[in-house]
C-alpha cells in the first residue's frame, strides 16, 4: 500500500533539489507553488491527526491560497517586471549547488538517528524532509545573486520551519495559531522585498543585490 505522506515528501525533497539546480527564475516560482501546497498538505496525513473541523478546514485552505497563489502571484509579477529570466553567474554553480543539497540531506538523516529525539510515528522522515528544506532555503540565500532568487530561498527556509513543527508537535491546534501568524508576517515581507526588488531594478537596472555594495553616502 502506497504512503501517502511518504510520497509527499519525497516530493518535497525533489523540488528542493529542483530548486538548488534551477537556473530560471520563473521555473523558481512554479517550484515553490508545487513546494508550498505540499507542505500544506502534511497535516492532513498525520496518523495523530484530529477529526476535521471547520476551523482546521478554513485553515488549510488559508494555507493553500497563500503558500500556492498569493505568495507566488506575487513573485511571479516581480520577475516579469524586472524582466529578467535566469540567474547567470551564482556564487556556487548549480551542480555544486545539487551536491551540496544532497550532502545536506544525508547530515540530515544522519543528525534524526544520531539525535534519538521521541518523536510520534511517522515523524522521523518529516523531520530529515524539514531539516533538508530548512538548511537548503538558507543555502539559496547565500549561493545567489538575484534578489528574487533569495526571496525565494527564505520562502523555502519558512517551509522547513513549518515542517519541524509538523514533526515535534502533537497537538496541531497552538501549531495552527502559530503557523498563521508566520504565514501573515511572510505575506507581508515578500510584499515589502518586491518593492525593495523594485527599487533596485530602479537604481541598477539588475537585481543583483552584489551591486548594493556600490552605494555611497
Amino acid at each position: 500500500m502506497i504512503n501517502i505522506l511518504e510520497v509527499i515528501l519525497v516530493l518535497i525533497l525533489l523540488t528542493v533539489l529542483l530548486s538548488l539546480g534551477s537556473t530560471r527564475l520563473m521555473a523558481l516560482v512554479r517550484i515553490m507553488v508545487l513546494q508550498g501546497v505540499l507542505v500544506s498538505l502534511i497535516p492532513l496525513f498525520l496518523k495523530s491527526h484530529e477529526i476535521l473541523t471547520f476551523g482546521s478546514v478554513v485553515f488549510y485552505l488559508a494555507m493553500v491560497i497563500i503558500k500556492g497563489i498569493l505568495i507566488p502571484a506575487l513573485l511571479y509579477r516581480a520577475v516579469k517586471h524586472v524582466s529578467i529570466q535566469r540567474e547567470i553567474e551564482p556564487f556556487v554553480g548549480y551542480h555544486a549547488s545539487i551536491v551540496a543539497g544532497l550532502a545536506v540531506l544525508l547530515a540530515a538523516v544522519f543528525m534524526a538517528n544520531s539525535l534519538k529525539l521521541t518523536l510520534p510515528e511517522g515523524r522521523e522522515l518529516i523531520l530529515v524532509c524539514a531539516v533538508t528544506t530548512m538548511a537548503s532555503g538558507f543555502f539559496l540565500m547565500l549561493a545567489r545573486k538575484k534578489a528574487i532568487t533569495q526571496v525565494i530561498g527564505y520562502l523555502m527556509l519558512e517551509n522547513g520551519i513549518y515542517l519541524i513543527g509538523n514533526a515535534l508537535t502533537q497537538h496541531h491546534h497552538n501549531l495552527y495559531i502559530v503557523e498563521f501568524g508566520v504565514l501573515l508576517d511572510l505575506l507581508v515581507a515578500v510584499m515589502v522585498m518586491g518593492i525593495i526588488l523594485n527599487n533596485i531594478n530602479h537604481a541598477f537596472d539588475d537585481v543583483d543585490t552584489t551591486l548594493l555594495g556600490q552605494l555611497k553616502d
